[in-house]
């Protein structure tokens, strides 16, 4: 019910070693009151002089005492748990897949150019606050825009991308990293802002370094990387007069996103993109934070009190 729960002041929890010794206590004086009970032989006689009392009403009184008791405890030991919440700063690093493949008409009217509009709506749908920057990438890779506030500026070179020759992957994630270098520092005070590499391309590296170094180095400077497969196992280009099948490389995206410490998406369609790049903004725009919730085990600490009280008052009253 309560995810990642943990304590402020756990020692105080030794308060509960006390439960189990309550509880046999009250099994013992139970026992004890049946005993004594067995000695009166004119039973009709005992229940004028004292009434009978409902045994599970007894016991259920007992229990929420106890319930009470654990959860008043837990509220004493400063109960806290993580909780999502909205970054105030971040830096995205878009890289956008300009390679030959990108030309493929499974996705309509092609991969870039749908690419193209669902990269613009998630730039400018990104906090105001959230620097931006854009990589292009295909043989080399190139940093279009540095890390910005101007999202509309990234908005802008994004329609400037154009189709070039074959797919430098671990180029466009090292190109990536310079650029989030480039991220203003923000005062010496502040704490540095978290960065995020978004990464779509169809997943087939034919040039430059390893895809997978260049992962592990994003790892080791704690960067995840969201990779996007993108396309289908139908694509084709046509090159030279000759057609050429250009299938998604599902696993080489899988396998970076894992070492890098990010997450795989796949997107077929342009609406499937857009449902990703979503995805991707919520990742992204949140981060987790530790929030203390006293206050929610002493209320049901105080609501198991009330039922405890009612149970006994209910014990000691003559119902009709």
């Amino acid at each position: 019910m309560i995810p990642q729960l943990a304590f402020l002041s756990p020692e105080r929890l030794l308060i509960l070693l006390v439960i189990p010794l309550l509880v046999l206590a009250y099994i013992f004086a139970s026992r004890r009151k049946n005993r004594r009970g067995m000695r009166f032989t004119n039973t009709s006689m005992l229940e004028v002089v004292v009434p009978k009392q409902s045994q599970w009403r007894r016991h259920v009184a007992v229990a929420l005492s106890i319930l009470s008791l654990v959860t008043l405890t837990a509220a004493f030991a400063r109960p806290k748990t993580q909780v999502d919440v909205p970054r105030e700063r971040a830096t995205i690093i878009v890289v956008i897949d300009a390679s030959l493949s990108m030309q493929a008409t499974d996705v309509k009217p092609n991969r870039l150019d749908a690419a193209k509009v669902a990269a613009k709506e998630f730039v400018l749908s990104l906090p105001e606050k959230y620097n931006v920057s854009l990589v292009s990438m295909a043989g080399s890779a190139q940093i279009l825009v540095p890390p910005t506030l101007d999202h509309r500026s990234v908005e802008r070179a994004i329609d400037s991308i154009k189709l070039q020759e074959s797919t430098a992957i671990g180029e466009g994630i090292v190109a990536a990293l310079r650029a989030l270098d480039q991220a203003p520092k923000g005062s010496d005070k502040a704490k540095p802002a978290p960065g995020a590499i978004v990464l779509l391309s169809d997943g087939e590296s034919t040039a430059g370094r390893s895809p997978l170094q260049a992962a592990a180095q994003a790892r080791t400077k704690k960067v995840p990387i969201y990779t996007i497969a993108y396309g289908t196992e139908n694509g084709y280009v046509d090159l030279d007069g000759k057609r050429q099948l250009v299938p998604v490389n599902h696993k080489q995206m899988q396998q970076i996103a894992a070492t890098s410490g990010g997450e795989y998406f796949k997107a077929a369609t342009a609406d499937q993109l857009k449902s990703v790049y979503k995805n991707i903004k919520s990742e992204t725009g949140y981060e987790k934070a530790d929030r203390e919730i006293t206050s929610r085990f002493a209320g049901y600490g105080l609501a198991f009190a009330v039922l405890a009280a009612l149970g006994a008052i209910s014990l000691g009253a003559r119902w009709p």
